[in-house]
């Protein structure tokens, strides 16, 4: 696979008089069909599975594509998704198509076709629609090197390497943030087309046609794909990025009318999703996290572990998700025998809250074990050995985590997990409605006997 600049072929950018450089996207075209062809040959030897290297050499299928679509229409002063851009487009990726056809049957003359070649292939829709009668008859004269030609692929690393916009999509937005997960790293993108517009025309504001896929409606979108779909004989790689108010209505729509459009396949990517986006162009609220933290169902499967430390006894308390086997929600309770209570109060609600907001077991259990060596643990397991496997208490609990886990998802792949029934947790902490603090004003909660105060620590037991 490979993919063209389209925006390489402009001429007289941001003008009146700017056009399409047909001839040039020409012999592109050409050079670009040639190359393919080469590279089949070159990588055959390195498909890993016998049938992958046979349908390769059967078949020699290759997918020339396109990027730096929407920077082109930036260029010639048109809106992705006007009638314009699709009347534009329409002749585009129509001469593509064409042009393709002529380049592998010039290498048929030249090199022969594929073997599984027949002039049924002829017979083809997309074929009929871009060639006359004669013309097919002179094609098939010497017939196809490649029995597919044309794919669009995503081209989100060629395109943002490149600094062009990516596939057959409009930009994205004019700044975003784009997460490289193999890398574990995210990085701040300006749009490189908008920048060099201002620098060029001193301007300190964009114009109108500037517009990025928030600005494009889903309607316009699915008929921008649908007239490049006509020129393309394989597929298309395509995302619609809805805001985040577009409803469960509104999605249904979008697929039917995609499905009527008789477009191959497509995706929608909804902001504010589960699944946080590769491309996001801020940060969220307060309250958007809140919404996007897993909830906890009163069916949650509880196990629980009685470990022994170097201050003697804590309990752990985990509770997971009856369908997944992921950890939810955990509890930690230190024995009368001493030890912070307070302590294990906290890093059991922080532990609660990145598992609800998606952090990983492993991830947990990696961070709990990137501790120390505790002295009183030490000490125990010196003289008592009697302590749980770990050298302080947030390894011996990552370990119960992780115990208690596997035994979840055994449970589960073995289908005997047991039905939770929903209970009430009753909290440790009761807000007392009316009672202040005499110390600095705040409510005072009752916990353990005692009113206290969360604000300034006052406290007094009954």
């Amino acid at each position: 696979m490979g993919s063209l600049d389209l925006s390489r072929f402009i001429i007289n950018e941001y003008t009146s008089n700017s056009y399409f450089d047909y001839p040039s996207f020409k012999s592109a075209i050409h050079t670009s069909i040639r190359a393919l062809d080469i590279v089949l040959d070159e990588n055959l030897p390195n498909h890993p599975l016998k049938k992958q290297r046979k349908a390769s050499r059967d078949f020699r299928n290759i997918g020339l594509g396109v990027f730096g679509l929407a920077t082109a229409l930036f260029k010639m002063r048109i809106p992705y998704g006007s009638e314009r851009s699709k009347d534009l487009i329409d002749s585009i990726f129509e001469f593509m198509f064409i042009e393709s056809v002529f380049a592998s049957n010039n290498l048929a003359r030249e090199k022969g076709t594929f073997p599984k070649y027949n002039d049924s292939v002829f017979e083809s829709r997309i074929i009929k629609n871009h060639f006359t009668e004669n013309q097919i008859e002179e094609l098939k004269i010497h017939g196809l090197r490649n029995c597919s030609l044309l794919s669009i692929a995503p081209a989100g690393s060629i395109g943002t390497m490149m600094m062009r916009s990516t596939s057959a999509e409009p930009e994205y937005a004019i700044k975003y943030n784009r997460k490289t997960h193999n890398l574990d790293d995210s990085y701040d993108i300006y749009c490189d087309e908008a920048q060099y517009y201002l620098d060029l025309t001193g301007e300190s504001k964009l114009p109108d046609y500037f517009v990025c896929s928030k600005d494009v409606h889903w309607k316009d979108r699915v008929d921008m794909q649908a007239v490049i779909q006509r020129h393309i004989d394989t597929g298309i790689s395509s995302t619609v990025n809805l805001p985040n108010d577009t409803t469960v209505e509104e999605v249904e729509q979008l697929y039917l009318y995609a499905w009527k459009k008789k477009i191959k396949g497509i995706t929608i990517f909804r902001d504010g999703c589960k699944r946080e986006g590769i491309l996001t162009t801020g940060s969220i609220s307060e309250d958007e996290v809140k919404e996007q933290l897993k909830h906890v169902p009163t069916n949650a499967i509880g196990k629980k572990r009685k470990l022994v430390t170097g201050c003697g006894s804590l309990h752990t308390l985990a509770f997971f998700d009856p369908s997944t086997g992921d950890l939810l929600e955990t509890y930690l309770n230190k024995g009368s025998t001493g030890g912070c209570n307070n302590f294990m109060i906290g890093l059991s609600r922080m532990l609660s809250l990145a598992a609800r907001a998606g952090a990983s077991i492993d991830d947990i259990v990696d961070q709990l074990k990137s501790t120390g060596t505790c002295s009183s643990y030490a000490v125990r397991r010196a003289t008592k050995k009697d302590t749980s496997l770990g050298s302080c208490c947030p390894m011996a609990i990552a370990n119960a985590l992780l115990d208690m886990h596997g035994e979840m998802q055994s449970e589960i792949k073995s289908g005997i997990v047991p039905e939770s029934k929903p209970q009430e947790i009753i909290p440790d902490i009761i807000f007392e409605s009316n009672a202040v603090c005499p110390e600095c004003g705040s409510a005072l909660a009752f916990e353990g006997g005692c009113s206290t105060c969360k604000n300034c620590g006052y406290s007094k037991c009954s």
